[in-house]
């Protein structure tokens, strides 16, 4: 992997960003399989999820070099259960060209320190295929570890593909209990 220009910059995700979003996550759907997504999303559906994980206080970031989105990630929730609330889980997509420049690697350290002063505890990677050597090369390298694998769980391009499972423990982790009140 090379390393990433010193050009490269990490923001909060605008509502101008949301078509180059769009445009990356619809090549993902149509050509990869580390979403299951068998549609693609309008740009209409992609600003109604960018919102909803701002109005939850949670994190949507972008890199973005010479004013062009490369990639983005977010975080969300896990579940909605309230117990849920100090475990959250990672979503990451990068545009093909920009792949293998180490914009996701600062995409995902940046969240994960995000996450971690909302006072999150852990966060999750819910991984499609468990060939996405990609995907799995950079959550590892950001101090994820392998928790599992949920074997032939989805169906695309015609053929079983699996789910792996990596966590990461963000901050103090499960080490004390959280604060009164916890976090967000």
């Amino acid at each position: 992997m090379s390393v990433p220009s010193p050009n490269l910059l990490i923001r909060p995700c605008e509502p101008r960003d949301i078509p180059d979003v769009t445009a990356i996550y619809a090549h993902a759907v149509e050509h990869g399989t580390g979403t299951f997504e068998l549609e693609a999303p309008t740009t209409a559906e992609m600003q109604r999820r960018h919102a909803d994980v701002l109005a939850k206080g949670l994190p949507w970031i972008v890199a973005e070099q010479a004013g062009r989105v490369m990639g983005y990630a977010y975080a969300n929730a896990f579940r909605p259960r309230p117990a849920y609330r100090f475990f959250l889980e990672d979503s990451i997509y990068l545009a093909p060209s920009s792949q293998g420049q180490g914009a996701g690697r600062l995409l995902l350290s940046e969240l994960s320190a995000r996450c971690t002063a909302l006072g999150a505890r852990q966060l999750l990677a819910v991984i499609g295929d468990s060939a996405n050597a990609a995907s799995i090369g950079v959550h590892r390298s950001c101090g994820f570890e392998h928790t599992g694998v949920l074997r032939n769980s989805g169906w695309k391009f015609g053929r079983w593909l699996d789910v792996v499972l990596m966590q990461k423990a963000l901050g103090p982790g499960a080490s004390n209990a959280p604060g009164a009140g916890g976090a967000r």
